[in-house]
């Protein structure tokens, strides 16, 4: 059987496109074209020698790492090293279910004069393989991933959390959320954003009152009293929500949280909430928002 080394390159260009670029959906980040084409072709070049020359070098697995790391590099563009490594992953999660599902077509399916050598898809029909397997596969990924996402059900979304601030204990129901990573800069203190009004008699009014003033140093409607004993706990937090990437709470440093989830209770102390101004839920179906970190 005659091997055309250009259908291979053509091949697995369009092979390494599909496979990156649906990388990028499940990772919902942008990608440019120009880039992404850079990286299926370096992927395709390296293809062709490890087809052509056979040499052990080309087909370990130290030298394959490193090309997906590359690929993954040059195609998405991390930043930091978490998010190259959590790229690279998804790029291979996303590879070995196409590959499977190719596998699997090529033994249903049959087609004629179709090998596979040294990694490398060959003959006839292959291209078409290669496409329905990449719609299959990407089919399989998102389902699966929704799936996942509705593992993840509403009871496993709240839990009952305590504050300990001044002596005094309030309980409310929190939200878990994983994106909550909100940290206080300097120490690394875990953040619990909690609503304002949830603070009435427990945080003077004054505080809770001039939260604006504060973010911007203006003290002048505190108290030396006041001052005296909260200014040092208070903290302000940085954060990003939707709509508003540089935002800043009032943060007071607590005693301790204590939170229930799924008949466990965690406590943590020397935490620090995030006085939120406004309501978290329209309906009120919880009141704080508590992050992964201290389930």
């Amino acid at each position: 059987m005659t091997i055309y080394i250009d259908i291979i390159f053509i091949e697995n260009i369009i092979m390494n496109t599909i496979i990156l670029y649906a990388t990028s959906i499940i990772l919902k980040q942008q990608i440019k074209i120009v880039r992404l084409l850079i990286s299926a072709i370096i992927g395709s070049i390296y293809s062709i020698v490890m087809y052509i020359t056979q040499l052990p070098i080309y087909s370990s697995i130290i030298t394959k790492f490193i090309l997906s790391i590359l690929m993954v590099y040059i195609a998405l563009k991390p930043n930091n090293f978490k998010k190259i490594v959590k790229q690279t992953i998804i790029f291979y999660f996303t590879s070995f279910v196409f590959g499977g599902v190719a596998l699997n077509l090529i033994y249903f399916l049959r087609p004629e004069n179709i090998s596979i050598k040294n990694g490398l898809f060959t003959g006839k029909y292959a291209l078409k393989v290669i496409m329905l397997g990449a719609i299959m596969a990407f089919i399989i990924i998102k389902i699966s991933i929704k799936i996942i996402k509705t593992k993840f059900n509403t009871k496993d979304m709240y839990c009952d959390i305590k504050l300990k601030i001044n002596g005094k204990q309030i309980e409310t129901k929190a939200m878990i959320d994983t994106g909550n990573l909100v940290k206080e800069p300097i120490t690394n203190t875990p953040v619990v954003i909690v609503e304002g009004t949830l603070l009435d008699g427990i945080i003077p009014k004054e505080i809770l009152r001039n939260l604006e003033n504060i973010l911007c140093g203006n003290l002048e409607n505190l108290s030396p009293k006041i001052q005296d004993e909260y200014l040092p706990k208070l903290r302000c937090i940085p954060y990003v929500s939707l709509g508003k990437e540089n935002g800043m709470l009032v943060g007071i440093k607590i005693s301790e949280i204590i939170v229930k989830n799924e008949d466990e209770e965690k406590k943590t102390s020397n935490i620090i909430i995030g006085i939120y101004d406004r309501s978290l839920t329209k309906k009120g179906e919880y009141r704080a928002l508590v992050g992964v970190d201290l389930l």
